[in-house]
This record gives C-alpha cells, sequence and structure tokens, in this order.
C-alpha cells in the first residue's frame, strides 16, 4: 500500500512537472506524432544554427538563404515556441487533453505567420524602418497577442498581467502629467508602439530572446541529452555512494545530487523530481519526516541553478545586460553557490543530529567522515592539478589545433572509448526502485567508474568556456553549449552499442535502444525550452516598454521614495519584489523584470549613500531571490512537486523549505556589502581565506538558525554565534566603530590630498548637485585611481574636469564616451541655477587590518564550544 501511494506520489509530480514545464497536452494519433515532429525538428534547427553547417551548405548550393536563416534564428525560434506551447498546453481548464481543438490550429496560424512574416518580408521591412504600413500593424498586433496567449497557456497569467500592464503604460503614460515629469514621455501611437514591440529588435525580439535562441537552447538540450542518456541518474547514483552511508545519509546525498543535476538542468521543478523521486522516500526511510524530506529536496533543487559551471538560463541574460563574458559571471557565483552548498549539508546533519539518525547500509568498506574531507580536499587539489594540466595540454595541442580540431577530436574520442571500455567490466547503473525493502548505498568505486564517461561532454564545456591560451581563445558560451551538446549526442547514440560490443552482447538492439535515448533527448530539450521562449519573448515587451517610455524612472523613484533613500530597506523591498513576483514568473522572467526596473535604482541609491556597488552584485542580488521564489510558500511550485512524492504538506513544506534556505537568502545581502565573497579584484591566497572565513561564518549562522550546534543551543548561545557569524562577515564594521574609515578634504584642499596619495590608490569623489529630472539636489560617489602628484591628470584620466571657485570645487559635464558620463553627464542638470560641484573627497584611512576583529570572535566560538561539548549526548558525527 505505501509503495501504490509513492508510485501515485511520483505521478502526481511528473504530472505537475508537465503541467508547469514540458505541456499538459499529451493527443493521440497524428496530433500527438505532429507535436514529437515538431520537437524533433526545433531541437535539429538549433544546432544545424548553432553551427557551420549553414555556411557550407550555401557555399555548395549557391543558396545564401541556407546562411541567411540564421541572422533571422530569433523568429523563427519565437515561432516553434508559440507552435508547442499552443499543442502542448491546453487553454482552458476544460480543453481536451487528448486532442488539439480547431481554435489552437487557428491560432497556431497566426502566431507563426506574425513570426514568419518578418522572415518572408525582411528586406522591404529593412526598406521602410519605423515606417510601418497597415499590414505591418496588423501582424504585430496579431503576434502580440497570440504570444500573450501562449504565455498564459504555459506560464499563467502573472507574466500576462504585467507585460500587459507597461503594454498600457505605453499607450496611456504619456496622460499622466506626474509620469509625463518623470520620464519626459509624451505618449505613443498605435503604430509606434506596436512597431517598436514586434517589428525592431527593441521588445519582442530583443536581447532576451536573442539569449534564448543562441545560449539558453542549446544548455537545455545537453542537459536533455544528458539526462536522457543516464547521467542524470550517474549523479545520483554517485552521491548516494558517497553519502548515503552517513548520519542522515540520503538527505546529504540529495543535496549532492540536486547540485549535480542542477549543474545540466534549468528548472527547479524538474530537478525536484528528478532526483526527488529516489532520495525523498530513502530519506523518510531512515526517519525523516515528509515535510523535511521534501524540504531538503526543494532547498537542494532550487539552489541547483545557482552552480556553475552550468547557471538557470538567467545567468546568460547576464553575460549580456552587464555586459562581462560568461567565465566572469561563473566566477562571481562559485563561492556563494558552494558556500550555501556545504551550509546545507550543515542544516541536514544537524537535523539528523536532532532525531538521532542513521545512515543508509552499504556493503564493503564504509567511507568515514574524515575519509569524505580528505576525498573533498583532494578533490580540490586534483581539480586544480587538472586544471594545469588542461592548460599544459592546450599549450602543447596549441600549434595543431590553431589550424584544426581535429587533433583535439582524436584524443577525446580515445579518452572516451577508454572509459567506456572501463565501465563495461562493471555491472550497468540502474535505476534503483526507492521503494526496495532494505535500501542500500551502491558502492563508490564501481558507480563512479562505471559512468565516468558522462563526465566528459561537461569536461569539454568547461575546457571551452574557461581554458584560453596564447594560440587558442576560449569559445562563447554558445559555442561551448554547441560541442558539449554534438559530444553529448555521440554519447547518448554510442555508449550502449559499445558496452554491447566490449561486453560481447546485442550490438544491434542497444544501437536502438540509444537512438531512442537520442530522439526522447531532443524532444524533451524542445519541451523543457517552451516556457523559457515563451518567456524571454514576453520579457521582451516590458524591456521595449522601458526604453519606449522610461517606465523605470516611474518605478524606481516609487520604491525610492518608499525606501527613503536608504540602501538596506531597499534591498529588502527588491527582494520582496522578486519573491512575489516569482511565485507567478519563471525566474528567468522574473531576472528580467526585476534587473531591468531596479538594478539602476540599486546602484544610484548606494552611490548616494556613498557605497559603490558593482553592477554584478545587483544582478547576482536579483538572480538569487528570483531562484528563491520557486520554494516560497503559498505558490512555490517545487515545494508543491516534493509535497506530491512525500505525501506531505505543501505548505509546511514551503514553509521548511524557505527556512532551509535563509542562509541562501543572507548571501546576496553580504556580497552587496562584502563583495570580496564574489571574488571582485581578489587574488587567489586572499580567496582562499575569503573562502572559508565565509564557510565558517555560513556554517555558524546555520547552527545558529537551527538551533543546535554540538548539542541544543540556549537562546544566548544562538544569540552569540549569530554575533560571531556576523563578525567573520563583516569584520569592517566593527573597525569603523572605533576608527575612522576615510580622510576627507573639500574645496582646494582636496587637490593636496590626491596629490598626496600614491598611484592606483582609489579616490572617492562624493559629488552633489541638481538632478537632471527634478532639479533637486542630491548626492552620488564615484570612485577614481590616483595619480601620484597629479591631481588634475587623475580627473582627466577619467573625463573629468574640475576647477576651484572660492571655496567649491566646480565639476564640468563629462563628454559623452567618457568612464563616467552614463553615471553623471545624464543624471544631472550642469546648465541649472546650482553648480554640481565635488562636495568632498576621501581617501581611505591607514588602520589595521580589519580580520583583527577575528581573534575575538574566534574566542567566543572557543568558549560556545567548550560550553556545549558537556552537554553532547552524541558524537558530532
Amino acid at each position: 500500500m505505501a509503495q501504490d501511494h509513492q508510485n501515485d506520489g511520483t505521478s502526481a509530480a511528473d504530472a505537475m512537472v508537465a503541467e508547469a514545464d514540458t505541456g499538459a497536452r499529451n493527443p493521440i494519433g497524428i496530433q500527438g506524432r505532429a507535436i514529437i515532429a515538431i520537437c524533433i525538428l526545433w531541437s535539429l534547427f538549433q544546432l544545424y544554427i548553432a553551427s557551420k553547417v549553414p555556411g557550407v551548405v550555401a557555399q555548395l548550393t549557391g543558396l545564401s538563404d541556407f546562411a541567411n536563416v540564421v541572422a533571422q534564428a530569433r523568429y523563427i525560434h519565437l515561432a516553434f515556441a508559440i507552435t508547442l506551447a499552443t499543442l502542448a498546453f491546453p487553454l482552458f481548464k476544460s480543453s481536451p487533453r487528448d486532442r488539439i481543438p480547431a481554435y489552437d490550429w487557428g491560432l497556431l496560424i497566426l502566431g507563426v505567420s506574425a513570426c514568419l512574416y518578418l522572415v518572408v518580408f525582411r528586406y522591404q521591412i529593412a526598406d521602410r524602418p519605423g515606417l510601418w504600413t497597415n499590414t505591418d500593424v496588423i501582424m504585430s498586433a496579431i503576434g502580440m497577442i497570440v504570444l500573450l496567449i501562449s504565455v498564459y497557456r504555459s506560464l499563467g497569467l502573472p507574466l500576462v498581467i504585467i507585460a500587459s500592464a507597461f503594454v498600457m503604460f505605453a499607450f496611456f503614460g504619456g496622460y499622466s502629467e506626474w509620469a509625463r515629469n518623470i520620464t519626459n514621455y509624451g505618449g505613443a501611437s498605435l503604430t509606434k508602439a506596436l512597431g517598436h514591440y514586434w517589428m525592431q529588435t527593441e521588445g519582442v525580439f530583443g536581447v532576451a530572446l536573442g539569449v534564448s535562441t543562441t545560449m539558453i537552447f542549446l544548455f537545455v538540450l545537453f542537459g536533455a541529452l544528458l539526462d536522457r542518456a543516464g547521467g542524470g541518474n550517474w549523479f545520483i547514483k554517485v552521491a548516494i555512494a558517497l553519502l548515503g552511508a552517513l548520519r542522515g545519509g540520503p538527505a546529504k546525498a540529495s543535496v549532492l545530487s540536486s547540485m549535480m543535476t542542477g549543474m545540466i538542468s534549468g528548472s527547479s521543478i524538474a530537478n525536484t523530481v528528478t532526483t526527488g523521486t529516489f532520495t525523498i522516500p530513502l530519506m523518510k526511510r531512515i526517519g525523516f519526516p515528509a515535510e523535511k524530506a521534501g524540504a531538503v529536496e526543494v532547498a537542494s533543487s532550487t539552489n541547483g541553478q545557482l552552480t556553475p559551471p552550468v547557471m538557470g538560463a538567467a545567468a546568460f541574460l547576464m553575460v549580456e545586460y552587464v555586459n562581462i563574458p560568461y567565465i566572469d559571471v561563473v566566477k562571481h557565483a562559485f563561492l556563494p553557490a558552494v558556500i550555501s552548498y556545504i551550509a546545507l549539508l550543515y542544516i541536514v546533519h544537524l537535523e539528523s543530529l536532532k532525531m538521532g539518525l542513521e545512515g543508509l547500509k552499504k556493503d564493503g568498506r564504509k567511507i568515514g567522515v574524515l575519509m569524505i574531507l580528505i576525498l573533498f580536499l583532494t578533490g580540490f587539489i586534483f581539480l586544480g592539478a587538472a586544471t594545469y594540466l588542461m592548460v599544459l595540454v592546450r599549450m602543447l595541442l596549441g600549434p595543431f589545433m590553431a589550424e584544426t580540431v581535429y587533433a583535439a577530436l582524436i584524443l577525446v574520442a580515445v579518452l572516451y572509448v577508454f572509459l567506456v571500455a572501463v565501465a563495461a567490466r562493471y555491472p550497468d547503473i540502474e535505476v534503483d526502485d526507492p521503494n526496495a525493502p532494505v535500501p542500500q548505498a551502491p558502492r563508490l568505486t564501481p558507480t563512479l567508474i562505471g559512468g565516468a564517461y558522462y563526465a566528459l561532454p561537461i569536461f569539454i564545456l568547461v575546457w571551452n568556456l574557461m581554458v584560453r591560451t596564447e594560440e587558442l581563445e576560449r569559445l562563447s558560451p554558445a559555442l561551448s553549449a554547441f560541442w558539449a551538446t554534438v559530444f553529448m549526442v555521440i554519447i547518448a547514440l554510442t555508449h550502449r552499442p559499445l558496452k554491447a560490443f566490449f561486453r560481447s552482447g546485442d550490438i544491434g538492439g542497444e544501437a536502438r535502444a540509444g537512438w531512442q535515448d537520442f530522439v526522447q533527448g531532443l524532444i524533451m530539450g524542445a519541451r523543457n525550452m517552451i516556457g523559457i521562449g515563451v518567456a524571454t519573448g514576453a520579457a521582451g515587451i516590458i524591456v521595449g516598454t522601458i526604453s519606449l517610455t522610461g517606465a523605470h524612472q516611474v518605478i524606481g523613484q516609487v520604491i525610492e521614495v518608499i525606501s527613503g533613500g536608504n540602501l538596506m530597506i531597499l534591498l529588502i523591498l527588491v527582494a520582496v519584489l522578486s519573491l512575489i513576483l516569482g511565485m507567478g514568473l519563471p525566474t528567468t522572467a522574473n531576472y528580467i523584470v526585476v534587473s531591468s526596473l531596479m538594478a539602476p535604482v540599486i546602484v544610484t541609491v548606494g552611490a548616494q549613500a556613498g557605497l559603490v556597488v558593482p553592477l554584478i552584485a545587483v544582478h547576482m542580488f536579483v538572480f538569487y531571490f528570483g531562484i528563491l521564489a520557486d520554494d516560497t510558500p503559498p505558490v512555490g511550485l517545487a515545494a508543491y512537486a516534493a509535497a506530491a512524492i512525500s505525501r506531505g504538506d505543501p505548505i509546511k513544506t514551503g514553509v521548511q523549505g524557505f527556512a532551509y534556505d535563509i542562509r541562501t537568502a543572507l548571501l546576496p545581502f553580504l556580497f552587496i556589502f562584502n563583495t570580496d565573497l564574489l571574488l571582485i579584484d581578489v587574488g587567489p591566497l586572499k580567496a582562499v581565506v575569503v573562502f572559508f572565513v565565509a564557510l565558517l561564518a555560513m556554517l555558524l549562522f546555520a547552527a545558529a538558525t537551527q538551533g543546535y550546534f554540538i548539542a541544543k543551543s540556549r537562546r544566548w548561545e544562538s544569540a552569540v554565534l549569530l554575533v560571531i557569524a556576523f563578525t567573520l562577515f563583516r569584520p569592517g564594521y566593527f573597525l569603523d566603530q572605533v576608527s575612522e574609515k576615510y580622510m576627507s578634504a573639500s574645496g582646494p584642499a582636496a587637490f593636496e590630498l590626491i596629490e598626496a596619495q600614491e598611484t592606483g590608490k582609489d579616490i572617492r569623489l562624493l559629488i552633489e548637485g541638481p538632478d537632471f529630472d527634478t532639479a533637486k539636489v542630491r548626492p552620488t560617489t564615484v570612485v577614481i585611481p590616483a595619480l601620484s602628484g597629479d591631481a588634475s591628470g587623475a580627473l582627466s584620466a577619467e573625463g573629468l574636469t574640475a576647477f576651484a571657485e572660492g571655496e567649491a570645487l566646480l565639476l564640468e559635464e563629462p563628454f559623452p564616451g567618457t568612464p563616467h558620463f552614463e553615471t553623471l553627464g545624464t543624471e544631472y542638470d550642469f546648465y541649472g541655477d546650482s553648480p554640481v560641484i565635488i562636495a568632498e573627497v576621501q581617501v581611505e584611512n591607514d588602520r589595521l587590518p580589519k580580520e583583527i576583529f577575528f581573534i575575538p570572535a574566534l574566542l567566543l566560538l572557543a568558549g560556545i564550544v567548550l560550553i556545549q561539548r558537556r552537554r553532547a549526548t552524541q558524537p558530532a558525527f
């Protein structure tokens, strides 16, 4: 009976994934085959445009259309997304699930026609930019309406409402005197607005849809193929083999497997179901309550999108919005993700201690905590050595690979065949029944070696993204994903027949099974992209409205007024906004909306408060809270999926999951005020120190929130642990209380202070002047490097010119193209009644190192350890 309940729960969770991600309609007969064919065609089209095949075919045939289709890929991409959204997602609850009604075929024809209209008539449209005809306007209106209907089908009403509100502002915002005074927007006609949204690349077909077309699809397809070929199951089995026999082992394995699966999955819900189907029943079996078992899986799976090298889809949008390479996004995301996951492992361990739980039984030698710690540390050493080895190999191959990739392909092929041959000596990694009478943790060695070849495409992806030599540059994320996906296709097709060959088995039967895995991977990759495809199109409406009207200034001013110019209050409001929007929007759309509206406001308010916040930190802040919304009650879909498997209460599961995720919610606030966590301007040695200090602080924070450290904590002990954690995270706060951080000067004396500094030292300029829109005097802060003995030269190197007038230091308007034109030239009125001045110049004082406060914090920690050891009733591990 319990097994039947479990199977029902898994089916309900799978249905939820279909409802949210892949489509709840499964028609039979020719209609069902049509959906499958379109999915396969979409995946093949994306591989086609990412390769060199279009150019080769165009050369061979003399037909340029084969190559030109790459430039039109956004329109075709959205046409595919609208087609599958219309066919796979019912419009109403009462709509049939086993067939496609006639009105859906009509909507499909209209939507695809509106997209392909831009392809077929692209030359005529290019000849009349901005002079839209009646046909242009009609097709734009049809496209917008069908797109919003597709969004409603696949993602629900919230994104439709938000996009519609922005469209209404574009049409009627000019009638509001208040909005007009802030934005100088006088309104737009129907022709102008629809042309802006649909006929250009400022709206629907903007940056977001472009990233979805060129990058996100390939990564999603890569993950689908890897999972279908057995890579996802291998991740789960390795995690259980490594951690399953420890105290609370299945829960720890859930954390680790969700982290690894999250590297290839862009969906928190799909990640929850993929790993939770196996780990949640095991957690319940060893004694976890249903809600806590589901909550552990939810917290693990939502954090999967934070894990480099393959993060959630929004991370690729960050590349465009912040204008930095993807390798930098990975670097900035690395420490917070690792710290967050280790802290979650520790939370799970504390929960197991509180409940007195054990791990799974395991044959052979058990791996103890000390051995796992050794494996963990040697793993980092191995990764470092492997990185240098990769660089060395690439340098040796550089002269050959600069001309051809065949040498690298041969090496990878030989390595792949060797790993498959070794894996063939071990039993296949089967999908276990989580309801087995006596579940056991598998042995690590055969499990790890039996699927080691699954790591090769990930290795190729990381190699292309991160390794660079003098002869060879890093590849773009899109091209890296393409090569990794191509190799994943080869693995999906060949690993089964190769194993059969080495085992003298049925090669033909295994080849057919491999073909089925490949086809199913193509289908799942396309179905997983439906929601992302239409969401990025709809998010383009919001971005288009902002570029057309300046609507972000209205919302920004409202938020600024509510926050009172206080950065911490503003950050809390943005976090709450992200969580609320994330209840109804997918992570990608949520990130686009909130970052477009609020990122400039956070940077501006921070500068007014004297804190220069890097733009990447702001975008990471929004990214984190958009992901956390997936387990935020009452609408956290990942919590509902986990509860369906655990048979627990979804609201309680969501509340518990969010409680586990408090540590993740803390991190964005920390790296806004302490950018060392994002490895911004941090060297290798300091990065190691930052990692261990931040990790210790996060573990202590987790212990404080769980009320258990070495023994059950008293309230005052939890409070002390919080103080210690805060001291380790922000030692500079206490140093600022006892020692002035900056020495300052104003007027002509400011020049003397600048000249007295060493070349390259940071100089903070506190600037005041009338706001360009409101004429109210407001402050901001910019940072420039010093030039020893030459204050004017230091300013002019940054495009700034200042001169003394009495006791004031007046600032002239910077020219367009100079470093501070966007932050000063467009924000201040340099020709108003009040001048723009450098009110103060600040230089950091020579003080004690802030790390000195680690000493009292660690002494306090030692005291807590000594006190709690006397009350401990069981070993800490």
